[in-house]
């Protein structure tokens, strides 16, 4: 028989946390959907230090994402809107345009705790309002295929150098 991956694994219990910090961007991230075996789904415990953010505002066309917060308190910058995040609140991010484009801030005293879930559709595209960029990926975040990061504003014709 093959090695099944046990399907449950407790949040608290995680110790798999791997560390991010550029300026105002700090986060730690413990990746499940590996350890229990999920496919279609990844599962990111995160948790945020006061006064840090772990992800620029962004939008997805194609993915959608979801976050329950554990402990901590937040802001969620969400379109035009702010909405205050406490324990056991549950945020949906559908795909779309700047109208759904997100970002969680610990704006509290001490660690946010949250869990993250998203669909992992191979393509996407996804956009980061405050900075005019843009990022356009095919495959899997361990194989891809294609990665491109640019300026939104920045457009050329497409016919511009074809022969």
């Amino acid at each position: 028989m093959g090695s099944m991956k046990k399907p449950v694994v407790n949040l608290n219990e995680l110790e798999n946390y791997e560390e991010f910090e550029k300026g105002n961007f700090q986060s730690h991230d413990a990746p499940i959907a590996s350890i229990i075996g999920a496919k279609k789904l990844g599962y990111v415990m995160t948790v945020v230090k006061p006064g840090k953010k772990a992800a620029p505002f962004h939008n997805h066309h194609v993915n959608e994402e979801m976050f329950l917060i554990f402990s901590g308190t937040g802001l969620l910058r969400f379109g035009d809107e702010e909405y205050d995040l406490k324990p056991m609140d549950i945020i949906a991010c559908p795909p779309g345009g700047r109208e759904v484009a997100h970002q969680i801030i610990n704006n509290g005293t001490e660690d946010l705790r949250y869990l993250g879930l998203s669909t992992l559709e191979p393509v996407e595209v996804c956009e980061y309002p405050d900075s005019d960029k843009y990022v356009a990926v095919v495959g899997t975040p361990k194989e891809q295929k294609f990665r491109h990061i640019g300026v939104k504003s920045s457009k050329v014709d497409f016919w511009e150098n074809q022969d």
